[in-house]
């Protein structure tokens, strides 16, 4: 008996994109059982694009509290044993649902499915990336070293099941970056991780996007590492090398930003974690000086 399939969709003030991701999720090969999206509190013209759609669609609204709070009420709003998320200004491909349904029948341990994603230009509709890189297995500690692409972080890429979804917590209310990275986690320490290495998610890129501020970024991440660790257990073997390598990242994410302050604590941080890693930074002052001769011209 096939499992049934719920899309949870969480909204905010994005009426101008919503009507597509809904199409993409109606004209999958393997159509869902039915469609949550959750309103978090938009005050545009979302509920009336959403009602064009009838009753093939369920409505919820609710006030403001976060992306992570409209997840969490779309998985308790809704019916199906395995939850594909679609953030409302992506769209999906057709066999997303039907590929990644496949992944769940053939192996009973798995709890979660990522799949590779194409990133597109809002104004344009060109595109601007492709992610088919990730890893399927108990990929728990992949995640935690931060060192090689693991997980596909976004939630438009994430089908995963109830009970999944149950003992993992759900999503961390806390966060409003890193938050799939987190909630992926925790499912990865309790079950195995299928990826399906096709580009089944057009990602839009534009300037509303959280994970472009990067002191959120910082905070988020930093919550995610603070809880990994408090577990304790073997993952605590792997804390200077992962925590080395978060503030690699992080000071590289400030140099991109212009703020070298934030760059130098970090990167003090990573070499005080991890030793091997200062020829990375010793790199950085040419970077700077390329970077400054290139904005010149």
């Amino acid at each position: 008996m096939s499992k049934k399939v719920s899309v949870v969709i969480p909204t905010y003030n994005y009426g101008q994109f919503i009507a597509g991701a809904i199409e993409g999720a109606l004209e999958q090969t393997r159509p869902p059982d039915e469609i949550v999206v959750v309103d978090d509190g938009s005050i545009d013209n979302t509920e009336i694009i959403v009602s064009e759609f009838g009753t093939e669609v369920r409505y919820i609204k609710q006030d403001n509290a976060g992306v992570c709070a409209a997840r969490n009420k779309g998985v308790a709003e809704s019916c199906g044993e395995l939850i594909a998320f679609l953030d409302a200004d992506d769209i999906w491909e057709p066999t997303k649902i039907e590929k990644q349904l496949a992944k769940f029948v053939q192996d009973p341990e798995i709890g979660l499915v990522h799949c590779g994603m194409r990133e597109f230009d809002s104004a344009t509709g060109e595109t601007v990336g492709m992610i088919i890189d990730g890893q399927e297995g108990w990929i728990a500690d992949e995640l935690v070293l931060w060192e090689r692409p693991a997980i596909v972080v976004s939630g438009s890429a994430t089908m995963v099941s109830r009970k999944a979804f149950d003992e993992a917590g759900g999503y961390d209310t806390r966060l409003k970056v890193g938050e799939d990275w987190d909630f992926c986690y925790r499912v990865a320490r309790r079950f195995k991780v299928g990826f399906v290495r096709e580009p089944l998610v057009n990602y839009r890129s534009h300037g509303a996007a959280a994970h472009r501020n990067v002191g959120e970024m910082e905070r988020g991440m930093s919550l995610f590492y603070e809880k990994a660790f408090a577990d304790g257990g073997d993952v605590l073997s792997l804390k200077n090398r992962a925590l080395g390598n978060f503030h690699r990242i992080i000071a590289g994410s400030y140099f991109q930003a212009g703020d070298y302050g934030a760059f130098m604590r970090h990167a003090v941080k990573s070499i005080w974690r991890r030793p091997s890693g200062i020829g990375y930074f010793l790199g950085f002052p040419v970077r700077r000086l390329k970077g400054a001769k290139s904005r010149k011209q």
